[in-house]
C-alpha cells in the first residue's frame, strides 16, 4: 500500500467514534489518576486514598479526612495541580492554533515574542525594583510580566500589519523575532548590571516555576484555560480551512485576516496571562500538538481537546517531578518539559523525514 494510503487508512481508523471515545475516556482517566498521584507526592506523602478522602470531604461529602492530609493536599498542592493542569492545557492549545494558522510546524506560544517581552517587564522588576501600581513581590511581578507580554505583542502586531493591515505569517513570524531579540537584548544588559542573586531569581522566573501558585493564581489560570479551549473549539471549522491556504479558505467563507488579527491576539493574550504567573514553559506547546495529531489526526475539534488534555497530563507530571527529583529544593519546570520535549520532538522529526514533522 502507497505511504498516502496507508495514512489515509491511519486517518480513518483514528477518527472511528468508538475510538475516539476511547481515546478521550483514557485521557480523561490518565489526567484524573494524575492529578491524584501528584497530590500526593512531596516531602510528606500522602496515600492517594487519603487524597481522595480529602477531596471527597471538601466537596461536601461526609467522608473523614485527617486535618493534616487536608492542609498538605488542598491548601498546598492542590493549587499547583490545578495550576498546572491549567497552563498546560492553554499553552498545548495556543501551540495548535499557531502551527495551523501560520501552517509552520515549529511555531508555538511564544512566536510574537510573548515570553521576551514579559520577561523584560519581569526583569524590570526583579532587578531595578520598578514599582507596578503600588504592588510588590509577587504581584507586582505578574503584572509587569503581563504588561511586558502585551508591550511585546502591540509591537509584533503593528511590525507585521504595516501599510496594508494584512497579517501574513511570514512577517508575524519575522516581527515575532525581532522583537523577541530586543527585549532579550533589555533583559541581559539590565541582569548584567544587577548583582548575582537577581540573575538567579530572573534565571527561576525565566524556566518557569509553580511554586508561588495559590488558589487566585490556580483559579485565573483555569479560567484563561477554560476559556481558550471554547473559544479556539468554536473557530475549528475555519482553522481546518486555513490548513488548505488562504485561497481555499477564502473559497470556504472564512475571513481570512478578520480570524487571522483574532487568533493572533488571542493566543497571544493567553499566553501572557500563562506566562505572567508562572514564567516560561518551552515545549509544551510545540511538541504537544504534534503528539495529539498522531493520535487523533489533523481535524480541529479533535486536535484541540486532545491537545488540551495531553498538555494538562504533560505539565502535572513535569512540576511534580520538578518539586520532588531533587530534595530539599525546586527544578525550573522548563528544565522538566525541555528534557522530555526536545528528544521526543527529535524523534517525530525522523519519523517524518520527508513527511513534514507532523506527518
Amino acid at each position: 500500500m502507497s505511504t498516502a494510503g496507508t495514512s489515509l487508512t491511519q486517518r480513518r481508523w483514528r477518527e472511528r467514534p468508538r475510538v475516539l471515545l476511547v481515546l478521550a475516556l483514557v485521557g480523561c482517566v490518565t489526567l484524573l489518576v494524575s492529578a491524584v498521584l501528584a497530590l500526593g507526592v512531596g516531602s510528606v506523602p500522602v496515600a492517594p486514598h487519603a487524597v481522595v478522602d480529602v477531596v471527597l470531604q471538601r466537596m461536601g461529602a461526609d467522608v473523614p479526612a485527617e486535618v493534616l492530609a487536608d492542609r498538605i493536599v488542598w491548601d498546598l498542592r492542590m493549587p499547583r495541580v490545578l495550576g498546572a493542569a491549567a497552563a498546560g492545557t492553554a499553552l498545548a492549545g495556543c501551540g495548535a492554533v499557531l502551527q495551523s494558522l501560520t501552517r509552520n510546524d515549529l511555531a508555538d506560544p511564544y512566536l510574537l515574542g510573548i515570553a521576551s517581552g514579559a520577561q523584560a517587564g519581569a526583569v524590570s522588576v526583579i532587578v531595578l525594583g520598578v514599582g507596578v501600581g503600588g504592588l510588590a513581590g509577587a504581584a507586582a511581578l505578574t503584572v509587569a510580566g503581563f504588561a511586558g507580554a502585551l508591550a511585546a505583542l502591540i509591537a509584533v502586531l503593528a511590525l507585521a500589519a504595516g501599510r496594508s493591515g494584512e497579517l501574513s505569517p511570514v512577517r508575524v513570524v519575522l516581527a515575532g523575532v525581532v522583537v523577541a531579540y530586543v527585549s532579550s537584548a533589555y533583559s541581559s544588559l539590565v541582569v548584567l548590571a544587577g548583582d548575582g542573586d537577581a540573575a538567579r531569581r530572573v534565571l527561576s522566573w525565566t524556566l518557569g516555576s509553580f511554586a508561588g501558585i495559590r488558589w487566585t493564581s490556580a483559579a485565573v489560570l483555569v479560567v484563561v484555560a477554560l476559556l481558550s479551549v471554547v473559544a479556539f473549539v468554536a473557530v475549528a471549522d475555519a482553522l481546518d480551512a486555513f490548513a488548505f491556504g488562504e485561497s481555499a479558505a477564502r473559497s470556504l467563507g472564512v475571513p481570512v485576516s478578520a480570524m487571522r488579527w483574532a487568533l493572533m491576539v488571542a493566543t497571544a493574550l493567553v499566553t501572557a496571562g500563562v506566562v505572567a504567573q508562572v514564567g516560561a514553559i518551552g515545549f509544551v506547546g510545540l511538541v504537544v500538538p504534534h503528539v495529539a495529531r498522531l493520535l487523533v489526526g489533523p481535524r480541529h475539534r479533535l486536535l484541540l481537546p486532545a491537545s488540551a488534555l495531553i498538555g494538562a497530563i504533560l505539565m502535572v507530571w513535569a512540576d511534580t517531578v520538578a518539586r520532588s527529583v531533587v530534595e530539599g529544593s525546586e527544578v525550573p519546570v522548563g528544565v522538566i518539559t525541555a528534557l522530555v520535549g526536545a528528544p521526543f520532538f527529535a524523534w517525530l522529526l525522523r519519523r517524518g523525514s520527508g513527511q513534514g514533522v507532523a506527518g
